[in-house]
């Protein structure tokens, strides 16, 4: 006997089954829509970061003179851990790091502290710190340079005037890194605008509410100016540090200027003078590149750069979270 039941059809379009399809439908549209949108984007990315990263690591574990290329395996990574100039320039890049970098941002802060509490002369003053900062690189490094200049620089015979003795500054191991700190706090006044700016934007009413519950000006700087500006701060931590890792341009004006090393025929420059006290990983990078045309080693100090980068770069940014939520 044959089967009375009906086989199931197709629900109408606007039944069930068409109205769960349209969310699919929508949300395809919609992906497709976001992707066009962000295609210039990812082309930008994959072009001038993937693309680059990808080859670095490559060419990582090549030899690689710019003519031939040759697959070494991780030779580059064994002179790597080998190589005492890696050693010597990690050594002065974390210094610059640990030691330049706060001072930096502390004495911008203290001066853009100072603007926000001056009556008269503000304007004055903020123009003369933030002058030196419109300089350029070059320039800037070679001026500085000459001013520290221990025989015919103002620098030291300002000091004489007190009886102080100036050290050579850029000539002397000891007082060089020292002397690019001085120079970085010297050409700090973007950074003095950018935590001026925050400064101004903190409500008065919190300090006013702050005095009349008797906190004195350290415990308002600590429990008022410090949480509201933190995430400017982290802004100039993170951004100075990733700065000073890539430290090239003024260690090596100053070194070349202070070694008195020009580019004539047969002159010999060797990066880091004096005695390699100013010899910073990007230097090195440099060298081994461009001068020794030893790229596949060259990438390997890139990747290396890079990796210190995304490492402080966390730490910086999970000590502000604990900070956060301390406060």
């Amino acid at each position: 006997m044959a089967s009375l039941t009906a086989a199931p059809q197709a629900g109408p379009p606007g039944g069930p089954a068409g109205r769960q399809a349209r969310p699919s439908l929508w949300r395809r549209r919609e992906g497709l829509r976001a992707l066009v949108w962000l295609s210039p984007w990812l082309a930008g990315v994959s072009i001038f970061f993937v693309y680059p990263m990808l080859s670095t690591v490559y060419f990582s574990f090549h030899r690689y003179d710019m003519y031939t290329l040759e697959f070494v395996g991780l030779d580059n990574y064994r002179y790597l851990l080998q190589d005492p100039r890696v050693a010597v320039s990690a050594r002065n890049t974390l210094w610059l790091v640990v030691v330049m970098v706060p001072a930096t941002v502390l004495f911008s802060l203290a001066l853009a502290q100072l603007v926000t509490r001056l009556k008269a002369g503000a304007g004055i003053i903020r123009t003369i710190f933030y002058l030196p900062s419109l300089v350029p690189l070059a320039a800037g490094t070679i001026t500085f340079v000459f001013l520290m200049n221990p025989a015919t620089g103002p620098w030291n015979q300002f000091l004489a005037l007190f009886g102080i003795h100036g050290p050579d500054w850029f000539g002397d191991p000891g007082w060089s890194k020292p002397s690019l700190t001085l120079l970085s706090m010297w050409s700090c006044g973007q950074l003095a605008v950018i935590f001026l700016a925050a400064l101004l934007d903190v409500p008065r009413h919190l300090y006013e509410a702050a005095a009349i519950d008797g906190a004195g000006p350290w415990r308002q700087f600590r429990s008022v100016t410090l949480p509201m500006i933190a995430p400017v701060l982290m802004f100039s931590l993170v951004t100075n540090v990733i700065y000073a890792l890539q430290y090239f341009t003024q260690a090596m004006i100053a070194s070349r200027v202070a070694s008195g090393v020009t580019d004539s025929a047969g002159s010999t420059f060797s990066p880091g003078y004096p005695e390699e006290s100013l010899l910073t990983l990007p230097q090195w990078l440099f060298q081994a590149g461009f001068r020794d045309y030893s790229m596949g080693y060259a990438c390997v100090l890139a990747l290396l750069l890079f990796g210190a980068s995304m490492i402080f770069t966390l730490i910086l940014l999970r000590q502000f979270r604990r900070a956060g939520e301390d406060v």
